[in-house]
């Protein structure tokens, strides 16, 4: 499933190049055909992501809900860009400035995401969901759909497929401010003192595992079963302890932690949790997950700590993986 960074890039993508664009709006599938009669012809005004929900708002004073949940995904195709975050920053877009900014046989060895360069040929097609993949380059604007594609939204030079998606559904302003009441905060959508206070008075209150309250997404947004894992570990916090017995300081930092990684998920790409690493490190991490985290999916393996072999057990239905000696 998606975890917050990558709904973050999403959204991103979707204010460098349909923002401020009028859209038409079809659902190809056909389980869609009522919402998106409601949105077509009409411009998009806003794209916002909170946690691991993504809303487009549109000058109806209508808005798109996704949730991509564990399948779904969207397709991009057109003249788009390979890394918004970037490309928004920079103010440019389809430039190819830096090759090799992670491996290009990243997507192969099961790595989160899969870019290859900052920029973007034009008229290229890249898929965002957990992972991102740059596909072969069209021939043809707008594309085929390809798949069940419950909603597609067209401008003139740039098109989105979703497919596969939790939740799709056209809210009202007071829709949309009731399901986002419902979450947890997100670093990038709150200010940031008023976010930790409310994710430490929230924990403080729960016999709750930490370990089950970090994937609460009415606790926290945005966290998954990855962040999870890395940021119990990097707090040396053993997963079982009830929310309300972790120190206040010790969820301070743990609020800190996420907005730090969050942050750099956005920027790269990747849930790259480990920190100070020399640039050879620092290139392989970007090219495997084998290099890029401390204790997930590092089952039976040493602990890159103190040695100890890695603990996987289930943990409300996810697996949790965690190093019984630094974080007894």
């Amino acid at each position: 499933m998606p975890e917050g960074h990558s709904v973050h890039r999403i959204a991103r993508q979707f204010g460098l190049h349909f923002v401020g664009h009028p859209v038409r709006v079809s659902s190809p599938q056909g389980r869609f055909v009522d919402g998106a009669a409601r949105l077509d012809g009409h411009t998009i005004t806003e794209a916002r992501a909170v946690g691991k929900q993504m809303f487009l708002r549109f000058d109806n004073d209508l808005w798109l809900r996704v949730h991509l949940g564990i399948y779904g995904a969207w397709d991009f195709a057109g003249d788009i860009t390979v890394d918004a975050t970037v490309a928004a920053a920079n103010g440019r877009m389809g430039q190819t400035n830096q090759r090799g900014t992670v491996a290009d046989q990243d997507g192969a060895n099961g790595s989160e995401s899969s870019l290859s360069s900052i920029g973007a040929p034009r008229r290229t097609r890249l898929r965002m969901a957990e992972q991102e993949k740059l596909e072969e380059p069209i021939d043809v604007f707008p594309p085929e759909p390809i798949g069940a594609v419950r909603v597609r939204l067209l401008t003139d030079d740039a098109v989105a497929d979703l497919r596969g998606p939790t939740a799709c559904e056209v809210l009202t302003p007071d829709q949309v401010e009731a399901t986002i009441a419902k979450l947890g905060p997100d670093p990038l959508e709150v200010d940031a003192a008023e976010g930790e206070e409310r994710f430490v008075s929230v924990v403080r209150r729960k016999p709750t595992p930490i370990a089950l309250l970090l994937m609460d997404q009415g606790v926290v947004s945005g966290i998954g079963n990855v962040y999870r894992a890395e940021l119990l570990f990097r707090a040396r916090l053993n997963p079982h302890t009830p929310g309300k017995l972790v120190p206040e300081q010790t969820l301070r930092e743990l609020w800190r932690d996420w907005t730090r990684l969050l942050a750099t998920g956005v920027a790269t790409g990747q849930m790259l949790t480990m920190d100070d690493l020399d640039p050879d490190d620092y290139r392989k991490a970007l090219a495997s997950r084998d290099d890029r985290h401390w204790v997930y999916h590092r089952a039976g393996l040493p602990c890159r700590v103190c040695g100890t072999n890695i603990v996987m057990e289930e943990l409300g239905g996810r697996k949790l993986y965690w190093c019984p000696r630094d974080q007894a």
